[in-house]
């Protein structure tokens, strides 16, 4: 029986030439799907699927912070965590352009610039995680860790 040919994004393309073991996992998808349905969708728990956020500081950078689809940032901690004095979600109509990826299908990996990325501390309890491919109905399933080594990231907790 043939594999079924998946569409290589960068998120893709970058795990592969990190030698970064993963695995795909797709859902049907035409638009953007909230994490929390995400993660029903793929029958996996809530607390290893996470969404990923863009935030501008008050400085004018960018920072990315990828959190359990069933919790919210909050912006006060998460500023914090990357020396702001305050961070705004980016508007969705600024994501495509900055970031090279739509709503529901942005992940820190293989951004058109790579940001600084946090990735909230609960993903240390789990063996794997899941994040977004590139592309809506695409999560890519990987160690934390290596998640970490693709984007360049670091630990922190930054959610209510």
């Amino acid at each position: 029986m043939a594999r079924e040919k998946v569409e290589k994004t960068n998120a893709v393309r970058i795990l592969e030439q990190k030698k970064l073991p993963f695995s795909l996992h797709s859902y049907c998808c035409e638009e953007f799907t909230d994490g929390t349905a995400v993660a029903d969708l793929l029958g996996e728990p809530r607390e290893q699927v996470f969404k990923t956020l863009v935030t501008v500081g008050k400085s004018g950078g960018y920072t990315v912070f990828v959190i359990p689809v069933a919790e919210e940032l909050d912006r006060k901690k998460a500023a914090a965590a990357v020396g702001e004095k305050s961070l705004e979600l980016l508007p969705v109509k600024e994501l495509f352009p900055l970031t090279g990826y739509v709503r529901g299908g942005c992940t820190a990996i293989g951004m058109k610039k790579q940001f600084p990325t946090v990735l909230h501390v609960s993903a240390m309890e789990q063996d794997t995680i899941f994040v977004s491919g590139g592309r809506l109905g695409l999560q890519i399933q990987l160690k934390p860790e290596d998640f970490l080594a693709a984007c360049g990231g670091v630990w922190k907790d930054v959610t209510v």
